[in-house]
């Protein structure tokens, strides 16, 4: 079974979560992974308010859907879209 894509969103950020086991919740998860972040000094220094605040504009999407803090996450690799943050070099 090969694995599907879905396309990035223009003018997006692209983080790709690899888990090994289901998480509770999105927030978390992703805040973690954004600190590690190299290409996107905006994204890696987001402060807390403006994080939620995404979620709340529904700017933070999963296959095309906006996405909520507490959505579960399952095991395996999942692409979340972080729409107004692209990179010039994309």
């Amino acid at each position: 079974m090969s694995q599907n894509i879905p396309p990035q969103p223009p003018n997006s950020y692209r983080v790709t979560l690899e888990l090994n086991h289901k998480v509770n919740r999105l927030d978390s998860v992703l805040m973690e992974q954004l600190r590690l972040v190299k290409d996107n000094l905006d994204l890696k220094n987001i402060t807390r308010s403006q994080f939620k605040k995404l979620f709340n504009d529904k700017k933070i999407q999963i296959k095309g859907q906006a996405a909520r803090p507490a959505s579960s996450v399952s095991a395996g690799t999942t692409y979340v879209d972080i729409l107004g943050y692209g990179n010039a070099g994309q």
